[in-house]
């Protein structure tokens, strides 16, 4: 699948970088994304495109912790249907349960199974665990996530959601805005991205809008979802082929188009189409599953870079270089 956010996720980040100082345009230039798209709260914004504005207004505002600020300022009911159906849910177990059939709509993206948010329990009691594949790629993302999970009912009036919050990725410099933030044990380095919650706050009610609202809310909602999963993109559909045959080394655009059963030519128009060529989507899934493979610690440099289709481990150090400025053996869990 083409992972995705809407286009109103998007602006809401931006302007709250313009808000810390940072300018609109050098943003927009950076990151990718079109001024025009943001206009319509229902369009969306590639995934790699809203990753990059991220990481552009982090080194514009200065603020290494701007991802958890817009999980912690942001209600989700100015920028989605999705906020304003938890606001008209009836308890807070309904609202999360609402979250989780159309949070999709506000960020889509490739999950371990058909939830993104599931609820396990154990003897320490019961875990909201955000099931999204390869977070440590893009851990602003759990950042704001469950900053917003948090706090969103500390603003509704329903303190203590969080008992405990877990992380899979490396603990931050900013350490001290997740202990402002979550007021609750944290962990990273975690197996999981997980937060332990109070089960008797998920039964408080809430009925903020009207239960009229709910429906009219949801019929919205699933017009949305249904157009979004009509919406699969030649793009998510390279991504699977070559997945598929990365580790076998080179891999041609004609080849890719063979597999698709068109010409080279028709496949460059439809991925111009989508705004990306061959060449961008081949490096942002090599760095993308090279952030995986390193963060988990399982395989070495070497194996990561014929994982990724890399013949020689040294192409691959001056590629990872290029993408994140650092060299891969500074990514790997030591």
């Amino acid at each position: 699948m083409a992972e995705s956010v809407s286009a109103a996720y998007a602006r809401g980040l931006l302007e709250l970088a313009e808000s810390n100082g940072a300018g609109r345009t050098a943003l927009l230039k950076e990151s990718g994304i079109e001024a025009p798209v943001l206009s319509d709260p229902d369009a969306r914004v590639p995934l790699s495109q809203y990753a990059a504005l991220m990481r552009a207004a982090v080194a514009a505002t200065g603020e290494p912790a701007l991802a958890l600020h817009y999980g912690e300022s942001t209600d989700i009911a100015q920028l989605s249907v999705v906020g304003l159906i938890g606001q008209a849910a009836e308890t807070m177990a309904d609202a999360h349960a609402q979250l989780n059939r159309y949070v999709r709509l506000v960020v889509d993206v490739d999950t371990d199974g058909p939830e993104r948010f599931r609820f396990d329990a154990d003897r320490h009691g019961l875990w909201l665990v955000d099931m999204r594949r390869r977070p440590n790629a893009f851990p602003e993302l759990t950042e704001s996530a469950f900053a917003q999970i948090v706090c969103r009912p500390r603003q509704l009036g329903v303190p203590g959601f969080a008992r405990a919050v877990h992380v899979t990725h490396p603990e931050p410099a900013y350490v001290d805005e997740y202990t402002r933030i979550f007021q609750a044990p944290l962990v990273f380095n975690a197996a999981r991205n997980a937060i332990l919650v109070d089960g008797a706050v998920l039964a408080q009610r809430l009925e903020r809008l009207p239960r009229y609202a709910f429906g009219v809310l949801t019929e919205h909602a699933d017009t949305l979802l249904h157009a979004l999963e009509r919406s699969a993109s030649t793009r998510s559909e390279v991504e699977k082929l070559l997945m598929s045959v990365l580790h076998m080394g080179a891999v041609s655009m004609a080849d890719i188009a063979a597999r698709l059963n068109v010409s080279r030519q028709t496949l460059y128009r439809r991925l111009k189409a989508e705004g990306v060529t061959f060449e961008q989507v081949l490096d942002e899934l090599r760095h993308r599953l090279a952030m995986e493979y390193l963060a988990s610690g399982k395989v070495s440099v070497n194996e990561t870079a014929y994982l990724v289709g890399f013949s020689e481990p040294a192409a691959f150090s001056r590629a990872f270089k290029r993408w994140t400025g650092m060299s891969p053996r500074d990514v790997r869990p030591r």
